[in-house]
């Protein structure tokens, strides 16, 4: 299966089913299901903005994320230049559908899409 890395706490937002894009600067023809890989990296700058933007959502304190492995699939259905999600920020984004916690598996990521065992 194919992997895509994402900083904490966006891997979450994505396969909890809040954040429906993922903001990239290159476009991809890739489509159907993904495993999300969880960066060791946290973004708290983008912590924050959730927490000021999106107060209905509860996410867990940052130091309980899982990082540094596959935290669950979302399938994507496009590569748009626009949309007028308040996730989008551009320049491309994957638009995601049905993301789907799972199981925590420990692996490394890697840069663009890779291949797991999952």
């Amino acid at each position: 299966m194919r992997a895509l890395s994402v900083q904490q706490p966006w891997a979450w937002l994505i396969v909890n089913g809040w954040k429906n894009v993922e903001n990239r600067t290159w476009k991809t023809n890739v489509r159907g299901e993904i495993a999300i890989h969880a960066g060791k990296t946290f973004d708290h700058a983008g912590y924050e903005w959730v927490e000021e933007a999106f107060p209905e959502i509860w996410m867990p304190s940052p130091e309980e994320f899982e990082k540094g492995g596959i935290v669950g699939t979302v399938k994507i259905h496009d590569c748009v230049e626009e949309m007028t999600s308040p996730w989008f920020f551009g320049p491309y984004g994957f638009v995601l559908v049905g993301g789907i916690h799972k199981n925590f598996k420990p692996c490394r990521g890697q840069l663009g899409f890779f291949n797991v065992d999952y």
